[in-house]
C-alpha cells in the first residue's frame, strides 16, 4: 500500500506482531492439514504450459492440452444452439436471467445545480432456463415471420439486460447471424456497421433508439424493422417510408401462432458449426470498428477453454453481468454460466453497488442485492475499485488505517507463501468484500492489462483469486486465464486448452524467442477459437490472419509476450504503441501508461511522443479530490477547469508524476516532460476511450491538437 504506513509507536507493533506469531503458531498445523494448502501450493507452482515443439518459439499449449486442443465443452454439442438445449434439458426450472424491478425514479438536485436521476430498485425477478429458451423460440419465429432468414444478418444495439441474452439464443436457434455493435460508437460508425452487414432487422431498446438510431435511419438503406425490447409500447413519428416498429412482445406473440401451425421451425435450417453466429464490430481503439466474423465453433472453443479455467463451476454459481454483451469478454462469460447452468443477474456500472451514481442514498445496489459468486471487470473498474477503498482507508482514523495496514501487510505475506487468513478476511476484510456482495469466489479480469498493485489489492480486499485473462474479439476473448490458484502477479496466465500461442521474432523491437532469460517475441494466437477474419477487409485479413500446413487458423496480435519458466504469459509491449524518439531511444506507450496509472493522482492518462521530438509528453485526467487538495496546498484558487489550467498545477503534477516513474524504474526518456490536465473525464460517451476504456489514441490526438502544438513549442 503505496504512501500508508504503519503509524503507531515501535513497542505497540512489536506486541501486535508478536501476538500474530503466537496465533499463527497455534493454528497453523491443523489449518494446514485441514485446508489442502499443500495440494493448492503445488499446483499453483506446477509447470503450466511448454513448448510441444521443445522450441523457445512455440507453439506452447496447456499441459492438458499438449496433444490436442479442446474444441468442445459436450459431445456432439458443436453450435450454440445445441450447449443451450442441453442446458435447458438439464437445468429447467432453474434461475437462469435475473432483472431487478424498478419501484420508483426521482431527480435529485445537486449542490451545483445538476439533476441525477436516481432509483430504487427491488428484488430480482427471475425467468427458469425452460422459460427463457421458450421466449428466444417465439421470438425467433417471430423474426423469421418478420422476414429475417437463415444466414442473412441481424442487428442488435441493446445494453446488457435479459432481452439481449434471449435475442442471441433466438438467433443462434434460427442461424441468424448475430452482429453486435457498441452503442456509444456515435452515428457513422453504427450506420458504418450496419450497411457494411446489409441488415434489415435490427433489436434496439426504447433509450438507444431514440439517443442512437433515429438520427442515422436516413442513412441505412436496407433497414425495415426495428424491434424495441422494452414492455411499454411507444408511438414513433417521423421514421422514413418504408420502416416498421414492432415490440418485442408483439414479435413473440407472433412467433407462438407460427410455432404452433409449424410454418417457420424446421430442422434444415438449424446452424452448422462453421456457420456464422456472431458478426462482432470491435471497439475501434485504433481506427474505424471492424466486424469480425465469430462462427459457432469458434465460439463452442471458447466457451471450453474459459470454463476449464474456473474450478467448480456449477448451477450453484451465481454472475453478475452489467459489461457491455458487445464486447466479447462479456458474450462469453454469459455463454460459460449459461451452459453450467449459472444464474446470471442483469445490472449496470451506474447500479452496481450501493454507491452507485443512479442508487438512491439508502438503497441498495444490485451487487448486495444478488450477492454474485462470479464477475467478470475490465481494469478501469477494478482501479476505481482500487483508488475509492484507498481514499477511504486515507481517511480512517489513525488506530483504524494502522489495523489495515498491518493487516494488508500480513495477508500479502501469508498469500505470497500459499496460506489464507480466515481470520484477517472475518474481522478486517469483510467489510470490503460486501462491496461486491460479500459472496464473490473468482474475479475474471480483461480487456485490457491489469496492474500488479491493483490485482493483490484486489486479491487481498475481496479475499479471492483474480484470474487475469488475454484475448481479443479476434480470438473470441479467450488466449490465456491465469489459474485461481496462483496469486502471483504480473503475468496472464498459461493458454487455454482451446489455444496454443508462438513467439515471433520482432527485430525492429529487439524481441527475439532466443532471448535470455526468457524468450520474447509478438505473440502469435491458434486454435478452434481463432475466428473466420474481418468482414470486407481481405487486406487485413491476409495482414492479420494466416492458416498452417494443418489447416488451422492464426491471429498476429501485435503484441509482445514473455514467456516464463511455468508457461504463463507476460505482456510486455506493443507494436504499435511502440515510438522511436529522435535520437533513437524506442518508447512503449502503453508500458508508461500503466506505471503513471498506479499514482493515486492520477484518473487516466495517455503519454503520446512524435518521431522527430525528444521527449514524451502526456495527457492527464487527474483525481479531482487529490488535485484540489493538491491546489489548496499551493493557494491556487478558481473553477475546476481553471485549476487544470494553471500552469502551476501542472508543474505539480509533473514533479509527482516524475517521481513516480523513477520509482517504478522508468528510463529518463520514457518519461513526459510535458503535460496537459483535462478538466472532463475520459468516458465511451467523449469517443476517446472504447467501451472498455481503452485508450482511442487516433482520437485523442485530434482532441489534444492545440495542447500537442504548445507542448512540442508550436512544431
Amino acid at each position: 500500500l503505496t504512501g500508508l504506513k504503519e503509524d503507531v509507536p515501535p513497542l505497540l507493533l512489536h506486541v501486535f506482531r508478536s501476538m500474530v506469531w503466537v496465533y499463527s503458531i497455534i493454528t497453523f498445523l491443523p489449518w494446514y492439514l485441514i485446508s489442502g494448502t499443500s495440494a493448492k501450493q503445488a499446483r499453483a507452482k506446477r509447470v503450466k504450459a511448454r513448448s510441444v515443439s521443445g522450441n523457445p518459439a512455440g507453439p506452447y499449449r496447456a499441459m492438458h492440452s499438449q496433444n490436442q486442443l479442446v474444441s468442445q465443452l459436450y459431445v456432439a454439442m458443436d453450435t450454440l444452439d445445441k450447449v443451450f438445449a442441453y442446458a435447458v434439458q438439464r437445468f429447467p426450472h432453474r434461475d437462469c436471467l435475473g432483472t431487478r424491478e424498478l419501484l420508483s425514479e426521482e431527480d435529485e438536485v445537486q449542490h451545483n445545480g445538476k439533476i441525477f436521476k436516481k432509483v430504487i430498485l427491488g428484488e430480482y425477478n427471475w425467468l427458469s432456463f425452460e422459460e427463457t429458451f421458450q421466449l428466444a423460440q417465439t421470438f425467433g419465429s417471430g423474426l423469421a415471420a418478420l422476414g429475417q432468414r437463415p444466414h442473412h444478418n441481424i442487428a442488435i444495439i441493446c445494453e446488457t439486460r435479459a432481452e439481449w441474452i434471449i435475442t442471441a439464443q433466438a438467433c443462434f436457434m434460427y442461424n441468424f447471424p448475430l452482429v453486435t455493435v457498441y452503442a456509444t460508437l456515435g452515428g457513422p460508425a453504427i450506420a458504418h456497421g450496419l450497411n457494411e452487414t446489409r441488415v434489415t432487422h435490427i433489436i434496439t431498446s426504447k433509450d438507444l433508439f431514440q439517443s442512437r438510431l433515429m438520427e442515422i435511419l436516413g442513412e441505412v438503406p436496407r433497414l425495415q424493422h426495428i424491434i424495441v425490447v422494452d414492455s411499454k409500447p411507444s408511438s414513433w413519428s417521423g421514421l422514413p417510408h418504408g420502416i416498421q416498429v414492432h415490440n418485442m412482445a408483439s414479435v413473440q406473440e407472433l412467433g407462438s401462432i407460427h410455432l404452433m401451425s409449424r410454418e417457420i421451425f424446421t430442422d434444415g435450417k438449424r446452424p452448422l458449426s462453421s456457420d456464422i453466429a456472431v458478426i462482432m464490430y470491435t471497439s475501434g481503439s485504433t481506427d474505424i470498428p471492424k466486424g469480425v466474423k465469430i462462427s459457432h465453433s469458434n465460439l463452442v472453443a471458447a466457451v471450453s477453454g474459459m470454463a476449464e479455467r474456473i474450478p467448480g463451476l456449477d448451477e450453484n454459481d451465481t454472475y453478475i453481468g452489467y459489461l457491455p454483451l458487445a464486447h466479447v469478454l462479456e458474450l462469453s462469460a454469459e455463454l460459460v454460466c449459461v451452459s453450467h447452468g449459472c444464474r446470471i443477474g442483469y445490472s449496470s456500472p451506474q447500479t452496481l453497488s450501493d454507491q452507485s451514481t443512479k442508487i438512491k442514498k439508502g438503497s441498495k445496489g444490485d451487487t448486495s442485492v444478488l450477492k454474485p459468486t462470479l464477475m467478470a471487470a475490465v481494469p478501469e473498474i477494478m482501479d476505481r475499485i482500487y483508488k475509492t477503498v484507498m481514499r477511504r482507508v486515507e481517511e480512517m482514523s489513525r488506530v483504524q488505517r494502522t489495523l489495515f495496514v498491518l493487516a494488508y501487510n500480513y495477508k500479502m505475506e501469508q498469500i505470497s507463501k500459499g496460506y489464507s487468513t480466515p481470520l484477517c478476511d472475518r474481522l478486517v476484510f469483510r467489510k470490503v468484500r460486501s462491496l461486491l456482495g460479500g459472496n464473490t469466489r473468482v474475479l475474471l479480469s480483461g480487456g485490457a492489462p491489469l496492474s500488479p498493485a491493483t490485482q493483490r489489492f484486489m486479491n487481498i480486499c475481496f479475499c479471492c483469486p483474480v484470474g487475469q485473462g488475454y484475448g481479443l474479439t479476434e480470438t473470441c476473448g479467450a488466449a490465456t486465464i491465469s489459474e485461481v490458484y496462483d496469486y502471483s502477479t504480473g503475468h496472464v496466465g498459461a493458454p487455454l486448452v482451446c489455444s496454443e500461442i508462438m513467439l515471433k521474432d520482432w527485430e525492429e523491437g529487439g524481441y527475439y524467442s532466443t532471448d535470455k532469460p526468457h524468450p520474447r517475441g509478438e505473440i502469435l494466437i491458434g486454435g478452434p477459437n481463432v475466428t473466420l477474419g474481418y468482414c470486407d477487409n481481405e487486406m487485413t485479413n491476409k495482414e492479420d490472419f494466416f492458416v498452417d500446413k494443418k489447416g488451422q487458423r492464426w491471429f498476429c496480435t501485435g503484441d509482445i509476450g514473455e514467456f516464463q519458466p511455468d508457461g504463463c504469459l507476460k505482456i510486455i509491449d506493443r507494436k504499435k504503441d511502440l515510438v522511436k524518439l529522435q535520437a533513437g531511444e524506442y518508447v512503449s506507450l502503453g508500458k508508461v501508461e500503466a506505471v503513471l496509472k498506479n499514482c493515486s493522482l492520477i484518473d487516466n492518462i495517455c503519454a503520446y511522443a512524435k518521431s522527430d521530438q525528444s521527449y514524451v509528453i502526456g495527457f492527464v485526467v487527474p483525481n479531482q479530490k487529490q488535485l484540489l487538495s493538491l491546489a489548496e496546498q499551493r493557494c491556487v484558487r478558481g473553477s475546476w477547469e481553471e485549476i487544470c489550467n494553471h500552469p502551476d498545477m501542472e508543474r505539480e503534477v509533473i514533479r509527482i508524476i516524475t517521481e513516480a516513474a523513477v520509482t517504478a524504474k522508468l528510463e529518463r526518456f520514457e518519461i513526459p516532460k510535458k503535460i496537459c490536465l483535462s478538466s472532463e473525464p475520459w468516458t465511451p460517451e467523449t469517443g476517446l476511450v472504447t467501451d472498455a476504456f481503452k485508450l482511442k489514441r487516433k482520437e485523442l490526438k485530434t482532441h489534444y491538437q492545440a495542447d500537442i502544438e504548445r507542448m512540442y513549442g508550436g512544431k
